[in-house]
């Protein structure tokens, strides 16, 4: 398994690197179909000192990408709880990939790339349609609070195309303009 470790806004120092991989090395053990796995190190000057130091996770493999992201004033401890989160999600998708048989037995998966026989795909089961009106950018942010929706619909006026509003985990907004491509 590769490991790839970047920060930005401050330098990734040896010792860093060294519990990094002292941490994370063994990620593998849990899905060993892991090819890549990648550490990104952030240092932001925010007004809380708990959001100082973001640092991401994510690992990839054939059919399979996982990532975690965790926040903190010591970055240590930002590791470790990212590195937790990681295993966690790892450990769920490896049971995913477990069939039943029986009284409860699990057989593992001979490969993890497939998908379970019993399982089937998601198909669409609800279609809704509603009208959308023209309107700007704070007039949506307005509806979608007065909704209490985390996303919101609606014709931008000022671009003349359909846009995505929704709410981000630090309590901002993020706008979806989709482009054809």
């Amino acid at each position: 398994m590769e490991l790839q470790i970047t920060g930005k806004n401050m330098e990734v120092t040896p010792a860093l690197r060294r519990y990094i991989e002292r941490k994370l090395g063994k990620l593998d053990h849990h899905l060993p179909h892991i090819t890549t796995s990648r550490v990104d190190i952030t240092e932001e000057k925010t007004r809380s000192p708990q959001q100082q130091f973001i640092v991401r996770i994510t690992v990839a493999g054939p059919g399979t990408r996982l990532h975690s992201e965790e926040r903190g004033e010591d970055l240590f401890k930002a590791i470790d709880r990212a590195r937790t989160t990681m295993t966690r999600q790892m450990e769920h998708y490896k049971g995913k990939r477990y069939e039943k048989k029986g009284k409860g037995n699990s057989l593992p998966k001979s490969d993890f790339s497939e998908a379970p026989e019993t399982t089937k795909a998601p198909e669409v089961v609800k279609v809704k349609r509603f009208a959308i009106k023209p309107m700007s950018l704070t007039e949506a942010a307005d509806q979608m609070e007065l909704l209490g929706h985390d996303f919101f619909l609606f014709y931008n006026a000022d671009a003349e195309e359909p846009n995505l509003l929704y709410r981000r985990k630090d309590g901002n907004y993020g706008l979806i303009e989709p482009e054809l491509g």
